[in-house]
């Protein structure tokens, strides 16, 4: 059988300057990110003594594009990785640069750069119906170009920019975390007894797709009654440049009456199921959270962000967290009450695998101008460094 390295390829406008990368999405560990490794083909007569030089910017927009006006910017963009792309790096490579320095030739240069461990996971906010420009969120894309030196503003035709994703998944199966549980009560004024709730999930991490559990167990020793019950899943996102801007969104919704009303002195005991997805019904919802997206690929719901250490969360751009939230009515003017649990819910981590023999090499090409990859203005680009 015959195997091919798939390849991710992408040219300069003028044809010049070629980048190949070997995946697009790379994962971060919490303590570390995959490094960002690949090959760059440059025609060496357009060098003439200039450099190659290669960038990784993070990309964070907070605020939409039609309302940047009087020079108004809501977008920030950071470097956190650049240095020169040298013929002197060709050691310690990847299986994925030997095979295509041996089939490109000489003037194949391989790259990698290290990502800085508190870098933010890629997440794109879902636009409303009738937004223009690109959607709020932290994107990432690796840029390679040739000039003097790393401050040269260099032109579009001879850039290349290739957009890469920084992606998280759930820890492995032994460390699916405590199993959840709350337990809520309410006292009435001028009404003798209580109403309580408890509820409980089978466990912490669930996997986008995984239908979740809900056990509920309701004793009413109160003189009011429950009329009806809601059960939730929402996504909690938190835009850390902003002191107010934090915001839940339920992603599913379950309203029932089954088992009510419970009268006074009654008890249930009920579980209620649901599968938070991107369904039709968050579709189109403006502000859902959603996973970083490359190309016209289908994406799923943003899964929860883990961070090694909470209090670097300003350098984190974006958190989403989910929870679970069941409330019980109890008419309009005995109000409700009201349980939440967090969960984590994430992507599970693929299994690895070894490389077979690659016979031959598979490259998906992307246009020079597409607007995917580049989107970025390659005039206007401001950029900040972070430490690593």
């Amino acid at each position: 059988m015959v195997y091919a390295l798939k390849v991710f390829k992408k040219t300069s406008p003028n044809s010049k300057v070629t980048v190949y990368l070997g995946k697009r999405d790379y994962i971060d560990n919490i303590t570390k990110i995959e490094s960002v490794d690949g090959v760059a083909l440059i025609d060496p007569e357009y060098l003439k003594g200039r450099k190659l030089f290669g960038q990784i910017v993070c990309s964070f927009r907070y605020g939409r594009e039609e309302d940047e006006v009087m020079g108004l910017e809501f977008q920030k963009d950071l470097l956190m990785a650049s240095g020169e792309i040298r013929a002197s790096q060709k050691s310690d490579l990847t299986k994925m640069q030997e095979r295509l320095i041996k089939k490109l030739g000489s003037n194949a240069f391989p790259f990698i750069f290290e990502l800085p461990k508190n870098a933010p996971p890629s997440v794109t906010l879902q636009p409303g119906t009738e937004a223009q420009g690109k959607p709020c969120g932290v994107e990432y894309f690796l840029r390679v170009f040739v000039g003097e030196s790393m401050d040269d503003r260099a032109h579009k035709r001879s850039s290349v920019s290739m957009g890469i994703r920084v992606i998280q998944f759930a820890p492995s199966q032994g460390q699916q975390g405590r199993q959840p549980c709350t337990v809520v009560r309410r006292d009435f004024v001028l009404s003798p007894g209580d109403l309580e709730m408890e509820i409980n999930l089978d466990k912490q991490l669930y996997h986008h797709g995984e239908p979740i559990a809900v056990n509920v167990v309701i004793q009413n020793r109160s003189n009011k009654t429950v009329k009806k019950l809601r059960a939730q899943v929402l996504q909690c996102i938190d835009v850390c440049l902003f002191e107010h801007g934090s915001y839940k969104t339920p992603v599913v919704t379950l309203d029932t009456s089954e088992g009510c009303p419970i009268p006074p002195g009654g008890t249930l005991h009920r579980t209620y199921t649901m599968t938070p997805r991107l369904g039709a019904a968050v579709a189109d919802r403006h502000g859902v959270a959603l996973g970083g997206r490359l190309r016209d690929e289908d994406t799923e719901l943003a899964s929860t962000t883990l961070m090694a250490n909470p209090d670097d969360r300003d350098g984190f751009g974006i958190i989403v967290t989910y929870l679970i939230r069941v409330k019980l009515f109890l008419g309009a003017l005995a109000g409700e009450l009201v349980g939440e649990l967090p969960i984590i819910m994430m992507h599970p981590k693929p299994n690895p695998k070894k490389l077979p023999r690659m016979d031959s090499v598979a490259f998906e090409t992307f246009g020079s101008n597409s607007v995917d990859d580049a989107g970025q203005d390659m005039d206007r680009l401001k950029l900040d460094d972070v430490d690593e």
